[in-house]
């Protein structure tokens, strides 16, 4: 007798090749990257006792402790912006993409226990990520303009303009760049551990070779091109001339940090699908 053909609804099958990335199902499971979001945005907070008020605690602390430290007493100049709106506009940009890279870095790590039980595109993991630090930097950016109007009508020396048409990309561009370097580190990790304690001291580290804390217009041209060597750069300097209308908007450094962006998250998502295979075997 002939067996019964049965109807899979889901077939497993191991990936072919090192480009085989499986984007269409990555975008199948788009519910179970909303659970991770919304997961991720409640764990955190769930237990404390201002909640997401550390949203806005964290960079006014930050903002705060820059402007008297490197404002006041280094006298670092911030061309004419009020230092608050100068050191906000830095350190909000910074915040994503350290907080995308950072925690992206230890997925494999972190949620070994998952991935040995439960199949799922591991994809959805480091995207999950990016997407729930998305809503984080959203207040932090809702306080920055808040911030600005409060500049903007007591008269202070800011002028938004039509770039501001262009920080969805730059977003974009934070997102792609935290996510490329993270899961690169991330597939990384699995097999050199001493990596995680890296990743975090060298992201501070790397924030003081970035225009965080002082306009890349003022530096001397040599130092200028060693610092805008940082992909972040050109990212922060046109969010900064966005918002604020001073900064050094310089499209040859912008172009530089887009081609920067799409290389490391080209194979930072290659390598991730690579070590993906056989991580548990190493983790």
């Amino acid at each position: 007798m002939k067996e019964q053909e049965e109807d899979w609804t889901l077939v497993i099958k191991p990936n072919s090749g090192l480009f085989d990335l499986q984007f269409k199902e990555v975008w199948r499971y788009r519910d179970l990257l909303q659970m991770f979001v919304r997961r991720d945005f409640v764990a955190v907070y769930k237990q404390t006792i201002l909640g997401p008020i550390w949203f806005f605690i964290q960079p006014l602390f930050t903002t705060i402790t820059f402007t008297i430290v490197f404002g006041r007493i280094a006298g670092i100049s911030t061309n004419g912006v009020p230092p608050l709106l100068f050191y906000m506009a830095g350190i909000v940009s910074w915040n994503y993409f350290a907080e995308c890279l950072n925690t992206t870095s230890t997925t494999f790590i972190q949620n070994a226990n998952i991935f040995g039980k439960v199949y799922f595109p591991r994809m959805i993991m480091p995207l999950s990520i990016v997407v729930s630090n998305l809503l984080k930097f959203g207040v932090q950016l809702f306080l920055l303009i808040l911030l600005l109007l409060y500049y903007v009508l007591t008269g202070a020396n800011v002028q938004p303009n039509l770039y501001l048409l262009l920080v969805p990309v730059l977003i974009l561009l934070m997102a792609a760049l935290g996510l490329g370097f993270g899961m690169l580190i991330s597939a990384m990790t699995t097999k050199y551990r001493d990596l995680k304690f890296l990743v975090t001291f060298g992201v501070q580290l790397a924030m003081y070779a970035s225009p965080v804390i002082y306009p890349l217009s003022t530096l001397p041209e040599k130092y200028q091109l060693f610092i805008a060597a940082n992909p972040m750069s050109g990212i922060i300097e046109a969010f900064r001339f966005a918002f604020l209308g001073t900064g050094l908007l310089n499209w040859g450094y912008l172009g530089y940090s887009t081609l920067f962006t799409i290389v490391i998250l080209a194979i930072g998502v290659i390598t991730f699908n690579k070590v993906e295979k056989s991580f548990m075997d190493t983790v």
